[in-house]
């Protein structure tokens, strides 16, 4: 069996034709960050952007390659497993983020208010809403942590580089010019280092067949 630090992990898939719980004038880009750090993290991420692609609303999808990442702000705790997908939607930010949360739930996230940073089944953050700024009790946009952090940051870059269409157009430029400067700094070059080597850890996984 190849060893599974030496595999490379991509997910692509596109979501079913549903009809959409439409929230939005107009479909919109967004982008958000996944990770795991308890059980079979791997699968659980490939399962979890396989049920996000099938949510009415969501018109595309697709992921980076999984990175292995060290634990941040809770040191004690497993490595993990982290990917960014970018998602074209017309479900509005909040609907959006009710959908993550009841995702996260179906894969067994059990929220810790004590240790709210601590182990998990799956985290869905969402990073980006093409268009939209928030900032309530609920949701901000853009998430505030994710800029001074790598395994959000080079997964994010790497997906919006190496997939056509991901922020493209003025709309996005100022965030994909802050995107690569950020990349760049030093403190995000020295987490860069550390999450590169471990990558790409898991075979490509089949399409669901269910899916039409």
């Amino acid at each position: 069996m190849q060893n599974a630090s030496a595999r490379r992990f991509r997910l692509r898939w596109s979501a079913r034709a549903d009809s959409p719980r439409t929230a939005m004038s107009a479909t919109r880009q967004a982008f958000i960050s996944a990770g795991s750090n308890l059980g079979d993290r791997a699968e659980t991420l490939r399962a979890a952007m396989a049920v996000l692609a099938r949510t009415p609303g969501i018109a595309r999808a697709e992921s980076s390659p999984i990175y292995k990442t060290a634990p941040v702000d809770v040191l004690d705790q497993p490595a993990f497993l982290n990917l960014a997908a970018g998602i074209e939607t017309t479900l509005a930010p909040e609907a959006l983020l009710s959908r993550l949360q009841e995702i996260e739930s179906q894969f067994g996230r059990a929220r810790n208010p004590s240790r709210p940073r601590g182990p998990r089944t799956l985290d869905l953050d969402l990073l980006l809403y093409e268009g939209e700024t928030r900032s309530t009790p609920q949701l901000i946009l853009p998430h505030p942590r994710m800029w001074r952090r790598a395994f959000v940051l080079v997964p994010l870059r790497e997906l919006v580089e190496t997939h056509a269409g991901w922020m493209r157009g003025e709309a996005w430029a100022e965030t994909r010019k802050q995107l690569n400067a950020l990349v760049r700094d030093p403190v995000i070059a020295a987490q860069r280092i550390a999450i590169a080597r471990g990558r790409a850890l898991a075979k490509s996984p089949r399409r669901d067949s269910s899916r039409s």
